[in-house]
């Protein structure tokens, strides 16, 4: 039986940083990469039992929310930016306007609904709707669920922050309501217009919300264990020269190739081998790749897509080696240096792939395949705010036409997937046979 699930906010209030904003931070310089990223929502939401695990003591719900609005005060003295508006594609204004902060009641008991929420659900436990149509650059909902369980949903915004951003800001809010001292908690660095100067955008057909593909998409949430992905990884490893070196893909270019493979055979007869062409693109996490590098905790937009055509000739486009190949090559590329050079000097090679073959895609006769990964990021390590590890975390993709996004498990061993599809390619691909042979549960 499926829960209608039914959240009720019961309260609003603004939360600005417990200290002002000094004047010569409160024009607040945007990237490069942020002037080519669009007002849509990165977001989380993470849920505990209502009992805490390290001390098996009921959580007391009024006395978290003022831990969580307290912290969150604080936190935005650091992280002042989330607290100002946007203006023009230029810069934000740092004027401590503040942040919503919502309390919410849940219409049933956390067992109700986990492990198998719908990704659809999600946005039920954020403040915002995810496609940016209000200009504030963070919101936080606190939910209350019958059994004394909660979940904290916050969205951030994708113009001036990536998703490492985004969970590096929700890891020093953890931090900060634990009780850590300023000094162990990872605060922001602020060099990304350095790094990436700002560029005149004028002459640049810079994409908006209304031009992404977001009516009759569908979300879906796949669990891949870990003896599942190693099977893929085994099964297809390549020798390398004089067969003396074997080639294993990683996680994520097996899975990667696996998807891309299952939802070309699954739409082929609606498509047509010969009429339309695919693409893969995958974002790259900029901070490891410049140099010299940059740590973890730099805020901003430091990641971009790196994106190829596939060859559409022989049907090679179904063929699961040749995609690990070219999944292969994509990263390898990727992950050179002079990729992250260009994109300082203003020289984007997914801008420059999307202008070349703008009239494919404005015709449907190139299929994108977009994948972003935050695996390696130990969330529920991170994600203690002082009553011990979430039960889950769920990452509800941003509301984007083909775009996969691989989360590690609970346990870090296998791989959730969330995958957003047109609702009839969806059909299609969940009843292809090698794709559900695979996984292990569907969500």
């Amino acid at each position: 039986m499926v829960m209608n699930i039914e959240v009720e906010v019961l309260s609003t209030s603004t939360i600005k940083p417990s200290s002002p904003t000094p004047s010569h931070l409160r024009f607040y310089q945007l990237s490069f990469i942020d002037q080519l990223s669009i007002h849509i929502y990165n977001n989380l939401v993470i849920f505990f039992p209502p009992k805490a695990i390290d001390s098996n003591q009921t959580l007391d719900v009024v006395e978290i929310s003022h831990k969580l609005k307290t912290s969150l005060s604080h936190v935005l003295t650091q992280y002042y930016p989330l607290a100002g508006r946007i203006k023009d594609n230029l810069f934000l204004t740092c004027n401590d306007e503040g942040i919503p902060y919502l309390e919410a009641q849940v219409n049933c008991k956390l067992s109700d609904i986990l492990p198998n929420l719908q990704p659809s659900e999600l946005p039920k436990f954020v403040p915002f709707e995810l496609d940016g149509r209000v200009d504030l650059l963070l919101g936080v909902q606190l939910n209350i669920f019958k059994c004394g369980g909660i979940a904290i949903g916050f969205c951030i915004t994708h113009k001036i922050g990536d998703a490492l951003s985004a969970l590096m800001f929700t890891k020093c809010w953890a931090a900060a309501t634990r009780g850590d001292h300023d000094e162990d908690i990872p605060w922001p660095i602020y060099e990304s217009s350095t790094l990436f100067p700002p560029k005149d955008m004028s002459k640049i057909d810079m994409p908006t919300i209304d031009h992404i593909p977001t009516k009759n998409i569908v979300s879906k949430r796949f669990l891949f264990e870990s003896s599942k992905i190693e099977a893929l990884r085994a099964k297809y490893e390549e020798k390398g020269n004089n067969f003396k070196k074997v080639i294993r893909p990683s996680r994520v270019e097996a899975l990667s190739a696996f998807i891309s493979s299952r939802y070309m055979a699954a739409t082929k007869e609606v498509f047509g081998p010969k009429k339309r062409r695919y693409s893969i693109a995958q974002a790259f996490n900029l901070r490891t790749r410049i140099d010299p590098p940059t740590p973890e905790n730099s805020f901003g937009n430091f990641s971009r897509q790196f994106i190829r055509c596939l060859d559409s000739l022989g049907g090679k486009e179904e063929s699961y080696s040749y995609l690990v190949r070219e999944m292969r090559h994509l990263m390898k590329c990727g992950n050179e240096k002079e990729y992250a050079k260009n994109i300082q000097m203003g020289i984007d090679q997914c801008l420059i792939f999307n202008k070349e073959h703008a009239e494919e895609i404005a015709k449907g006769e190139l299929i994108d395949l977009k994948f972003t990964s935050i695996c390696r990021f130990p969330l529920y390590d991170h994600f203690d705010f002082g009553w011990g590890q979430p039960m889950w975390i769920g990452a509800n993709p941003l509301p984007c036409k083909n775009l996969i996004i691989f989360v590690d498990t609970k346990s870090g061993d296998g791989i959730e997937a969330y995958i957003d599809f047109e609702e009839e390619d969806m059909a299609k691909f969940e009843r292809d046979e090698e794709f559900v042979s695979f996984i292990s549960s569907t969500k």
